[in-house]
């Protein structure tokens, strides 16, 4: 576990990946001979990164750091008293200018962290004569022991931040992730077998910096709860919610989500002005599930479904589940098994409710909600208090079902003293493309009035509740 502690000012960050080969031979059956054979081959990975042939090339641009050479980089505009901040400039795509040429284009400065991203490399080649090849055979029984190792390593920088700096601490951090490794790896070894560790990067509560936890792949997070329970205590994070499970890692901005979903479309959205009013907000991230999706034809009879699936989705990004989405087949089975359908309701275009949505939840994942129950359109706007409430302890997205619509409710911003309401929708109906701007201009994603809600329909609300568990 790395922790980066250096305060950013811009929001700036620098990230490092490459790959690192750990090979040895395991000669002995002996777990000690061979966790030090192990521990050997990390000091010489070490010893490589803290070397003059390790390299840093920033990706997409001309730019490649010595970082051992005293932040020797090039091009020679740049010099190691050169502040980061320049390296934007010099960051290239792949677009053309009017001659044909490929143009150099400029990051535009933003309000969220902007992320230098380099590469890790090595020199193969040295100066000088180099010695002729020496060939021997040995016969014996051994182990070879081979495995790539994933570096993944974030620092924040700061506007005075220059390339020499910068590069000594990239290389203080790449040494404590690959001590972590190492840690990590005779950890979970078991006989000749090691499990290859993964870094995840966290961005804990009330804090700018990111952690660096290390996990082994292939086991899954059921599995790891003793150690994310360590973690807990050491940033003494309560332990009634996930924040260290692998859904939990931070989502770096320059990073598209690969499954086309958007997420929190929300937040494009300006909140409403009401006289002594509050905004109470879903919590963490959800995806924008609605009609026509996933190439399924559910106009017209699917909108309960794709509020359920946005539900689950918050589950499975906050880290409480680890099951994916499930379909409209897969909701519709749950119904049959729990014994709310028959058998033929599978594969149909019926419609679902809140109670559905209700017992869907409990069945694949373990989710108890609450319903609430208005007799009227009208009676919605009396409903902030519990609203505001259900947000501020619970934070989940709410469904709700009335006549033969349903809609997912992502806020309210309600004035106590005036009762005044706007409810923030995210409408399922919406049968367009992943266009925030049409989704967002449009009203599929907005803020509502009381007169949104049918007067005279009657409503019911799944309000999903947190499960207690890290």
């Amino acid at each position: 576990m790395v922790v980066d502690t250096n305060p950013c000012d811009l929001g700036d960050i620098l990230r490092v990946r490459g790959s690192l080969e750990l090979k040895c031979l395991l000669d002995s059956r002996d777990v000690a001979f061979k966790q030090k054979t192990i521990s050997k081959t990390f000091e010489t990975l070490r010893s490589h990164v803290n070397s003059e042939s390790c390299v840093l090339r920033v990706r997409d641009s001309p730019v490649i750091i010595w970082p051992n050479q005293s932040g020797h980089v090039t091009p020679k505009d740049l010099s190691p008293s050169t502040l980061c901040d320049a390296l934007h400039q010099w960051i290239q795509t792949d677009e053309q200018d009017i001659s044909g040429k490929k143009s150099k284009k400029k990051n535009k400065k933003s309000s969220t962290a902007r992320v230098i991203n380099l590469n890790l490399m090595m020199d193969v080649t040295k100066p000088g004569p180099l010695p002729a090849p020496v060939l021997c055979r040995t016969i014996q029984e051994s182990h070879f022991l081979s495995a790539t190792l994933p570096v993944d390593c974030v620092i924040s920088i700061s506007s005075t931040d220059t390339i020499k700096d910068t590069s000594e601490r990239l290389l203080v951090s790449l040494t404590n992730q690959l001590c972590e490794m190492e840690i990590e790896m005779l950890r979970h070894m078991k006989g000749t077998t090691l499990t290859v560790p993964e870094p995840f990067h966290f961005l804990l509560p009330e804090t700018k910096d990111l952690v660096t936890v290390f996990y082994p792949s292939g086991v899954p997070d059921s599995q790891l709860e003793t150690q994310r329970k360590e973690l807990h205590h050491r940033f003494k994070l309560p332990e009634d919610q996930p924040y260290f499970r692998r859904a939990n890692a931070y989502h770096f901005p320059d990073e598209s989500y690969k499954d086309g979903y958007l997420r929190n479309p929300h937040l494009a959205l300006t909140h409403p002005n009401l006289d002594d009013g509050k905004v109470y907000l879903v919590q963490g991230v959800y995806s924008y599930h609605h009609y026509m999706q996933d190439r399924m034809d559910d106009n017209g009879w699917g909108c309960a479904y794709r509020s359920l699936q946005t539900i689950c989705s918050w589950f499975q990004q906050q880290g409480y589940v680890e099951r994916r989405v499930p379909t409209h087949k897969e909701i519709q089975q749950a119904l049959v098994d729990v014994g709310d359908k028959q058998a033929s309701f599978v594969g149909s275009r019926q419609w679902i409710g809140s109670f559905e949505v209700h017992a869907v939840l409990n069945q694949l994942l373990g989710v108890t909600s609450t319903i609430m129950f208005v007799s009227q359109g009208s009676e919605m706007a009396s409903k902030g208090r519990e609203l505001a409430n259900h947000f501020l302890s619970e934070g989940t997205p709410v469904m709700i079902g009335g006549g033969v619509l349903a809609h997912t409710i992502l806020g309210v911003a309600w004035s106590e003293t005036t009762g005044m309401i706007r409810f923030l929708i995210l409408d399922p109906h919406y049968t367009g493309a992943e266009d925030l701007q049409v989704i967002t201009d449009k009203g599929w994603c907005g803020w509502k009035g009381p007169e949104f809600w049918d007067a005279t329909a009657y409503y019911n609300m799944c309000l999903p509740q947190r499960p207690k568990v890290i």
